[in-house]
């Protein structure tokens, strides 16, 4: 047998597949690469091919512009909070139905532990780095070489220039970059192109669908125009291979378990791999709206997700029906999840962005309120009774007389206390988003498992957790 036919054997034995794939990074945030990035899945879709696209890092927005612009589902890919199988079989599986898999960084390429730059290396994705480079020109290419040669286990094939102001600017980028990492596109500078921001991040993609449209085609028809479709199907494939851990799924934890979960304008920050552990878990999902709808529907645990309450608390507010079916499933014991938005919504007042106050549902004591500019972020791993579960903060509103938290989130690479977890009756609240799938054992006790069933297969500590109720929340 010839190496060919040997390495052909192996593949298929192994259960591999090749697909092209590009990551796409940056040097900062703000460079454009989610704008870039929804170009190409729009650019290659309207050619008819499948483009699955990925978002490093914790983030609700831009999966939902990424998903819009593709037309397929967007999941995070985040070695901390996810893991390496958990990471490693996304791909796999988007690699079966793909022409292209597009990864996009957070940040700059090389920020975060783990950073962009690991994520790829671990899976030997080519990077294309994404510059605006509006007041530079031959500087950009300085930023671009020293970007390739700061690691030796990555691989930079090329710069897509956002922002370019003239034929000339593209010209002097060009010849001053080097031969190994050329210049594939010039996207020009054009305000109706950039995607519309607010204080967290992108606009929400369900608000703006139709103003959407036209950016991810125009910027479609600018990358078609430099052939840059061409240049990223040629790529020689990555070879993606599953994870072995993820052949044995959660046991049905939830099996005949109705959880209602929050889904509207205000309460929209939901990781797609949420929703699919729950359902493989065996529970039903019944979406609401605390915005709209006047009653809640029948279920045995509630969700109420993070998003933009400050934005709509005046709607909140008005919704008194709801209001009071929510307190009495309070009172009646259910269990209930609020994580971020929804920890403001279960508080007595939220004072919006126009600093005008309004009446919450009341099921925790304390007044939420936004802080102008200054913010949280960060990794965290919340520290439940059910077991750690990790996941991220990332708010601009304070909460305020509040009750002593049960816990804290433990930071990933800081010794100060984390966010503040809460618990009242079967309410779970803090301003941490839990990513589910870290331990799935935990968040079905969450939603109401029985305990000794969730824990024969869980490392996590036992219900009667003794940690410590007193801490001061720093974050």
């Amino acid at each position: 047998m010839n190496d060919a036919h040997a390495n052909e054997s192996a593949t298929k034995n192994e259960n591999t597949i090749g697909c092209p794939a590009v990551f796409i990074a940056a040097p900062a945030s703000g460079q454009g690469k989610t704008t870039v990035t929804a170009a190409l899945a729009r650019m290659l879709r309207r050619r008819g091919q499948v483009v699955r696209v990925f978002k490093t890092g914790p983030d609700y927005l831009d999966p939902r512009v990424l998903a819009q612009a593709s037309g397929q589902p967007v999941d995070q890919l985040d070695l901390w909070m996810a893991g390496e199988a958990y990471c490693r079989q996304r791909l796999f599986e988007a690699a079966r139905e793909a022409d292209l898999i597009l990864v996009e960084g957070a940040m700059g390429l090389y920020d975060g532990e783990p950073s962009s730059a690991d994520l790829a290396a671990l899976f030997g994705l080519p990077l294309v780095i994404v510059m605006d480079v509006k007041g530079m020109a031959q500087t950009a290419a300085a930023l671009v070489a020293g970007l390739a040669g700061f690691r030796d286990d990555i691989r930079i094939t090329g710069l897509i220039a956002n922002a370019c102001g003239s034929q000339r600017h593209r010209e002097l980028i060009e010849a001053a970059l080097p031969v190994s990492v050329p210049l594939l596109a010039a996207v020009p500078r054009d305000t109706a192109l950039a995607l519309p921001e607010r204080h967290l991040g992108l606009v929400q993609a369900e608000e703006i669908r139709d103003d959407l449209e036209a950016r991810f085609d125009a910027g479609a028809e600018a990358l078609a125009a430099e052939g840059l479709g061409e240049a990223l199907l040629s790529l020689p494939p990555v070879v993606f291979s599953p994870a072995p851990s993820e052949a044995s799924a959660p046991p049905a934890w939830l099996a005949g378990r109705t959880i209602a979960v929050a889904r509207d304008a205000a309460f929209s920050f939901i990781y797609q791999a949420n929703l699919d552990l729950l359902e493989r878990m065996g529970a039903r999902l019944h979406f609401f709206s605390p915005l709209t709808d006047r009653g809640l529907p029948a279920c045995d645990a509630l969700w109420l997700p993070g998003g933009y309450p400050e934005l709509h608390a005046a709607g909140l507010a008005a919704n008194a029906a709801l209001r009071d079916d929510l307190q009495r499933a309070f009172a009646a014991d259910l269990p209930i999840l609020a994580e971020c938005g929804g920890l403001l919504y279960c508080l007595e007042t939220l004072t919006d962005v126009d600093e005008k106050t309004h009446a919450m549902l009341g099921l925790l004591p304390g007044a939420g309120a936004m802080r102008g500019r200054r913010g949280c972020q960060g990794m965290q791993t919340a520290e439940l009774p059910e077991g750690e579960v990790r996941g991220h903060a990332h708010h601009r509103s304070q909460a305020g007389g509040t009750p002593a938290p049960i816990a804290h989130g433990r930071r990933q690479r800081h010794p100060a206390p984390g966010e503040a977890i809460y618990r009242s009756r079967r309410l779970t609240a803090s301003y941490l988003h839990l990513f589910f799938p870290d331990n799935p054992a935990a968040i079905a006790r969450l939603f109401g498992a029985d305990a000794a069933d969730a824990s024969r297969s869980s490392e996590a500590p036992p219900t009667d957790s003794t940690l410590d109720q007193t801490k001061e929340c720093h974050a």
